[in-house]
Formats: structure tokens, sequence, C-alpha cells
């Protein structure tokens, strides 16, 4: 059988126990194993791990990246995670799970300059790399072997070496014919894993599996298969097109193909962008807007910096409130022009936080772009508006500032409420 060594990348046509170039027991054998050319990445608990290689004394110590007792959990590392922590769970919740956890705001700087050093390396093993996230990814390796000198399993290998040593970080690799298996695989094998799928097992090691296995599947809708009797994928399996048709309507046949293994998606290199948001949990319940403004400004800021940093403008914004017993407003408004400049967006999204202050106490804020335009058409100014060019100005210097010299060099008074 097929094995290959993922510290030396020695591989053969046997399956040894141990590596028999080096002795690592981290050997990975499969039939299909140099076949098989989708790859699913994922950073093995990104924020923290990328925090943890900046502060190597807490290599041994529980991390959770996120809010503060009212937020919630970002990421969390892998010892947190055996303590009971979760991601998206309520940070008080967390800290009870782990109490000795160090708790980390997020820093997205940080982040993203790693992410796009291991896109830049996964772009380097094949054009055909689909980002599904900040730190995770689908890449199509067929036809590489001749350029690689090797089949895809050993590139991905060599890769996830490279990561390690240049980023500092752990990834998990998926390995399987088609991009649904890769996904299941690589939550198979994590951390610093390698877990391949093949053509000939799929449906059989899938049948067992419960049916919130698939993307997609989530407590809601598996409520509702195991009312109507589908309760694992195997039992979806056996359905036809025409019964799947009849049971669970036009999007049937697709949903049972998928609990067979079958997905047809291509890997496409570029993935459309729908929203891009920023939002933040306070620490209390606040009603009064003069509290809310400071927030919401910096929160106008954050959202400019996503927008350039994926080349868009927003033609409009969304307030998102979510009160003390979780109800959640949002609120929209058009701009006069298109704009990627916090002052514009905030002039947009006041009035909406002004409307919306009604004496309710709000747990949750949040700004959003929609739609999103291309950034070369956003702040050109008109008749209507001629100070657009020079409030892009002024935010362009700000930020030139603060790359240089810090995010405290320069800041805008009604913002400075907000970062105490």
């Amino acid at each position: 059988m097929p094995s290959l060594c993922r510290d030396c990348f020695s591989h053969s046509a046997e399956a040894p126990r141990r590596c028999t170039a080096c002795g690592s027991a981290r050997v990975v054998s499969h039939p299909e194993l140099f076949s098989l050319p989708i790859a699913h990445i994922d950073c093995d608990a990104f924020f923290a791990s990328v925090e943890k290689r900046d502060r190597p004394e807490l290599a041994a110590r529980p991390v959770i990246v996120g809010g503060g007792q009212r937020g919630v959990v970002s990421t969390a590392c892998y010892l947190a995670r055996t303590r009971g922590v979760k991601s998206a769970m309520p940070m008080f919740k967390a800290l009870a799970a782990c109490p000795d956890a160090v708790v980390i705001k997020p820093d997205f700087t940080k982040y993203v300059a790693a992410s796009r050093q291991i896109r830049a390396l996964m772009e380097a093993l094949t054009p055909l790399v689909q980002a599904m996230s900040i730190d995770e990814a689908v890449l199509d390796l067929s036809g590489t072997e001749v350029l690689h000198g090797a089949p895809p399993a050993v590139a991905l290998a060599r890769f996830a070496r490279t990561v390690e040593k240049e980023v500092g970080v752990t990834v998990s690799i998926g390995l399987a014919p088609n991009r649904l298996l890769a996904k299941i695989a690589v939550e198979r094998d994590k951390p610093r894993g390698l877990a391949v799928i093949g053509v000939a097992e799929a449906a059989a090691l899938l049948a067992p599996e419960p049916v919130t296995i698939l993307p997609g599947v989530g407590p809601a809708f598996a409520a509702k298969l195991g009312g109507m009797g589908f309760s694992t994928l195997g039992q979806l399996a056996c359905l036809d097109a025409r019964e799947a048709m009849r049971r669970f309507g036009e999007d049937g046949p697709a949903l049972v193909a998928r609990a067979r293994g079958e997905d047809s998606r291509p890997v496409r290199p570029e993935r459309e962008t729908k929203s891009v948001s920023a939002e933040t949990t306070f620490e209390r319940d606040i009603a009064r807007p003069e509290e809310m403004e400071p927030v919401l400004w910096r929160l106008c800021e954050r959202l400019a910096r996503r927008l350039a940093e994926k080349g868009f403008a927003a033609g409009g914004v969304v307030l998102k409130l979510k009160t003390a017993r979780f109800a959640l407003r949002t609120r929209n408004a058009r701009l006069a022009g298109p704009s990627a400049v916090p002052e514009t967006l905030f002039a947009a999204a006041r009035p909406l936080l002004a409307r919306e202050a009604d004496g309710t106490a709000f747990r949750l804020i949040g700004i959003g772009a929609q739609p999103l335009v291309e950034a070369a058409a956003a702040d050109h100014g008109d008749l209507a508006d001629p100070e657009a060019p020079r409030r892009a100005a002024r935010w362009t210097a700000m930020e030139a500032l603060r790359a240089k010299f810090g995010d405290g060099a320069v800041a805008v008074g009604r913002g400075l409420a907000a970062r105490r």
C-alpha cells in the first residue's frame, strides 16, 4: 500500500508502521494516496497559534482569543479545547470551563499577515486555490506532479513543513477526490494531520456517520431529517433521485448525492465576497446613543480597513443592533456615492443609530457594507459632495502614520471614548 512519511517525505509502495528512512511514526498510508488531487487545508487553532508563536511563554498554557466577559470565543488552542472551550462559546462559559486560560484580544493585523504568507505558499503549489476563510482553503493539484516532481500528497506534506518553519503555525490537510470529501477528511485528523478519503471507500465510510457531518446541515435541518427517519448518511444514500425530490424538494437529489460522497463543484480561485462587516459586543448593555456613537466610529474605521484589504467600497451601510434580550435589528441606508472612508460610513450610519436609540438596551452593535462595489469607483466626489476626495486623502494619511508609528499615533476625537 502506498505510504508517505510526513517528516522526511520518503514514500514507497509499502506501509511500514514507522518510516524506514528516518524512524518517524508520522506515516500515512492509503491505496489512493498518490492519485488524489483535491486538498482542504485548515490552519490549526489559527488565531491562538499565531499568539503562541509570538509569545513562546504561552506554549504550555491554555489560550483563548476573544472579547471580554460579554464577548465570545474566536479561537481556542487545543489545550483549552480539551477543557471544553469551543469557538463561538460565550466568554463567561469558556472561562468557567477553563478558568486558568490566558485571554487575548484578537489582533487581525497579525492574523491577516500570517494568512497572506500561507496563501502565497498555497499558490506556489497550484493556481487553483479557493479561500474559504482567513485560515482555510481548498486546492486542486490536478496536473501538478511534473511541476513538483512528486504526487500531490508529497507536495502537500512539504507545504505543511514549510508553513511550520516560515510562518510558525501548523496546518491539517484533508486529501480526497472532491471538495466535500476533502472537507470531511481534514476534520478527522487534527491538529497537524493529513487524512485521506478515497473514491472506493467513500460511500461505506460515510454511511454510519450522522447527517450533521455534511457542511450546511445544522441542528434544525438535522432534527427535521431525524423526524423523517434519516439520522445517518447511509439512510439518505439509499434514496433514488425521484424519492429524494419527493421528500426534500429540488435540493433533495443533491443532498442524497452528498450523502454518498459525490461532489462535482470545481475549485474556483476567486470566490465572490458577498459582505464585509465589523461588530462588537459591549461589556455591559448600553442604551444611550452618546455611549454607542464612539464605538460605532471605531467599527466604521475597522470596516474601512477590511474593505481596503478586499478591494471593495460600500454602496450603502447596514447597521446591526442586538438587544439585551437577543432580538436583532438591522437598518439600511444607501450612500450618495460609493465610499471606503470611515467618515462617510459613519455619517450614513449615525442617523440610523439615532432612530433606534429609543431607550432600548443593546448588547451588540455592528456595521456592514452593502452593496459592495469596486474600490476604484469610490470617493471621487461630485457636485453634491466635492469633499469626498479630501476625506479619502485624510484617511489614507492617517493610515500611513499608523502603519509607521502604531495604531495610537493618530486618532479622531469621536473615537477616543471607545478606546477606554
